[in-house]
């Protein structure tokens, strides 16, 4: 009996003990099954605002990308990645993005180049609440090279800018949005070129214009007139005419270029600057046609023409013999009149035979030397008078050689 007796007292303390442990189970289970909400994947969504358009060897342009967790959990560690392609003409120096998330310093993304393509992805992640959004303000811009250092060959015409947004360590992208930037360069002309000149005679006057159409605001820009050895060239600063010093490429020392606006200059964006320019022709200069050329450079280093060019059209000028009576007034120009709106820009830095695309791009790259002006470029028109020599312009544009 007493044998049952325990027996029985102890199946009722196990059974209650088991009846406790059972409540406590109950209890405790589902904070042991619970997920930290962190680790359940969240729902997120990106859009950019892309920019319109940037210039070719320009600053930056400003755009921003919000990131949206529209699901129930949260994350702390929201990331975004872009992928930027502007085609095989565009060197791996060529691009730069830039962000910020808080206070007011700009700091880089750093972009690997492969395939024709940028990659890269914000070296900061983000916590994001669920039902909240967060906006990051970034810059993209197409420097091509550095500051007195421009790449002398490439370009595009639009950029193909892929945003994706995703979580954690690593993962797939949770979306992704796509936008075209276009891509536009700085335009040069001439106006009001007379028709004539006389060797020894008065100087032509006409107006040297640069455009910058772009959202991009530039710096470092040098417009460059080239004409040939026989001419001397004076722009009006503050109602006096001062005298240019030529400058000459070792590699075509019978072309010289003279700086119309001043080296280094900077353009806002959308605004445009001019000069008004007189060109001379000495006594020696051969008679008949030659041409004078405005060609825009950007971030020009110490190897003279070599910087992301862009030329405008060559105007056209005979040069006549003094009369034996006395000197002669230069005829105007045919074209004298035409209008700003009918420029054609060359955004590109590619010395080319290739045929443009209609935006004005030159869709392959040149080959030519790498000592300054182009050999290729200054074979096709007059700039010493036709049957004097043999040199001609059409763009001043060369490939450099890079490490």
């Amino acid at each position: 009996m007493n044998t049952t007796a325990r027996t029985l007292r102890s199946s009722v303390v196990a059974t209650g003990a088991g009846l406790l442990l059972a409540a406590a189970g109950a209890v405790l289970a589902p904070a042991a099954m619970a997920v930290p909400t962190d680790t359940m994947p969240p729902a997120l969504s990106v859009s950019t605002a892309a920019p319109a358009e940037i210039g070719l060897g320009g600053l930056p342009v400003g755009f921003t990308t919000t990131a949206s967790n529209t699901g129930a959990y949260d994350t702390s560690a929201a990331r975004l990645i872009y992928r930027i392609d502007g085609g095989s003409g565009l060197p791996p120096n060529a691009l730069s993005l830039q962000y910020r998330l808080d206070g007011t310093a700009w700091k880089t993304v750093p972009l690997t180049y492969d395939d024709a393509e940028f990659s890269g992805e914000l070296p900061e992640t983000f916590p994001l609440a669920a039902g909240k959004s967060r906006t990051v303000q970034l810059r993209l811009g197409l420097p091509m090279g550095s500051p007195h250092d421009g790449d002398s060959n490439g370009g595009t015409n639009r950029l193909k800018l892929t945003t994706m947004i995703s979580y954690g360590v690593s993962g797939a992208a949770n979306d992704t949005d796509v936008d075209t930037v276009q891509v536009h360069g700085l335009s040069t002309r001439l106006f009001g070129v007379p028709a004539t000149a006389v060797a020894g005679g008065p100087g032509v006057t006409f107006r040297a214009t640069v455009t910058n159409p772009t959202a991009s605001a530039y710096e470092n820009v040098t417009d460059v007139l080239f004409t040939n050895r026989h001419t001397t060239v004076q722009v009006q600063r503050s109602g006096k005419w001062t005298t240019l010093k030529p400058v000459a490429s070792s590699a075509e020392p019978d072309v010289y270029g003279f700086d119309v606006i001043g080296k280094d200059a900077s353009l806002a964006a959308h605004s445009s600057t001019s000069a008004k320019v007189r060109v001379t022709y000495r006594k020696d200069a051969p008679v008949g046609k030659t041409t004078v050329s405005p060609c825009a450079i950007v971030n020009e280093g110490s190897i003279p023409f070599r910087g992301t060019t862009s030329c405008g059209p060559p105007a056209s000028v005979t040069v006549k013999a003094a009369s034996a009576t006395g000197t002669a007034t230069p005829t105007p120009s045919a074209t004298s009149t035409t209008s700003a709106g009918s420029a054609s820009p060359l955004p590109t830095t590619a010395g080319a035979a290739a045929t443009a695309t209609p935006s004005g791009m030159t869709a392959q790259l040149a080959r030519t030397g790498s000592g300054g002006v182009s050999v290729a470029a200054v074979a096709a028109a007059g700039l010493v008078a036709t049957g004097a020599g043999a040199l001609g312009f059409t763009a001043v544009r060369r490939r450099r050689g890079r490490a």
